[in-house]
């Protein structure tokens, strides 16, 4: 069964749905058929070589020199088609699974800070790895919160480090799904040895895989590293990927809402089919935090009215391709 008709299974089966309606039809079929059309004559950069060869085995073309890819249309839509449309995001203790995707409307804490204001001194300061084991504790027992992103970045223990000391302060503080951060390929198979060692084994961490990754294209139109490796690196483990593009209206997309649309879902498209190709099936989530650009103060505003628009629209794409979706807030 194709995405499309999984979608039109529960739209007659009348699931109660959380709707705004930003594109419709015509819109979501117009932004669809203009990001083919970006990702098989513009491309995608992707200046990893291990996914340059995954790529060019299932027929993009591949230009060497440039490192750009063209995405034939029919590798995008079969890597749709074993896309899963629903993703567990599990607890640690199996109490507080959440399983997102279809209609289901879920919170998470906002995450990746690097400052902290001290509620015993007052003082605005860097974060530490204490902090985030609080934080970490307080998303605990927030019912609102279903999972638990790194809501901050310790920056009192070595730079090197801080993504595996976080993960595991994360880990010892919240019995939630934890959405961590890595820098390589290499970092995730770590974390998957340590989620493996909670959870009791490989297998068990594939069938309740108790973390995910969040990982950032580089607009416009690039997967930089560590992008592809995480992809790649997430599939092989049957880890989540959560692909966030961050592009911005009016500097690293286009000027026009809809325009920076295409752009977005261009680059979600590509980290999918990168991550199906390495191995179909893999959980993949349909992320954003795609804003507009403040040209007067050249700064990019997460809580400007545009987000909430490209945010809508972004939900309307996701449940388009019978995709779980995840969105910033401002």
């Amino acid at each position: 069964m194709g995405w499309r008709e999984k979608l039109r299974d529960e739209e007659r089966a009348g699931v109660p749905r959380l709707s705004f309606d930003v594109l419709g039809a015509a819109g979501r079929e117009a932004i669809h058929e203009a990001t083919l059309v970006v990702l098989e004559t513009a491309g995608v950069k992707v200046p990893v070589d291990e996914a340059l060869d995954v790529l060019d085995g299932a027929g993009c073309v591949v230009d060497t020199h440039t490192r750009i890819v063209r995405f034939p249309r029919n590798v995008v839509e079969e890597a749709l088609e074993s896309a899963p449309g629903t993703i567990l995001l599990a607890s640690r203790d199996g109490e507080r699974d959440y399983l997102m995707g279809g209609r289901s409307v879920g919170y998470t804490n906002f995450g990746e800070g690097t400052k902290v204001y001290d509620l015993e001194t007052g003082e605005h300061r860097d974060s530490t790895l204490d902090d985030l084991a609080r934080i970490a504790r307080l998303c605990d027992a927030l019912e609102m919160c279903d999972t638990f992103e790194m809501a901050v970045t310790p920056t009192d223990v070595p730079s090197e480090s801080a993504y595996l000391e976080g993960f595991v302060a994360a880990l010892r503080n919240t019995t939630k799904h934890v959405h961590a951060g890595v820098e390589t390929g290499e970092q995730i198979d770590e974390l998957a040895e340590i989620g493996a060692a909670v959870v009791g084994g490989a297998e068990a961490l594939r069938e309740r895989p108790i973390f995910s990754i969040d990982t950032c294209p580089t607009s416009p139109l690039a997967l930089y590293s560590p992008t592809p490796e995480i992809m790649m690196g997430c599939a092989r483990h049957g880890i989540a990927s959560n692909v966030i593009s961050m592009a911005m209206a009016g500097a690293t997309g286009p000027i026009s809402l809809s325009g920076t649309m295409v752009t977005h879902n261009a680059e979600v498209l590509s980290a999918l089919t990168l991550a199906q190709l390495t191995r179909p099936g893999a959980p993949v989530i349909y992320g954003s935090s795609t804003t507009t650009f403040d040209l007067r103060h050249a700064t990019a505003p997460v809580g400007a009215p545009e987000l909430a628009l490209i945010s809508a629209a972004v939900a309307e794409m996701s449940e388009f391709y019978y995709l779980p979706c995840w969105v910033a807030g401002g």
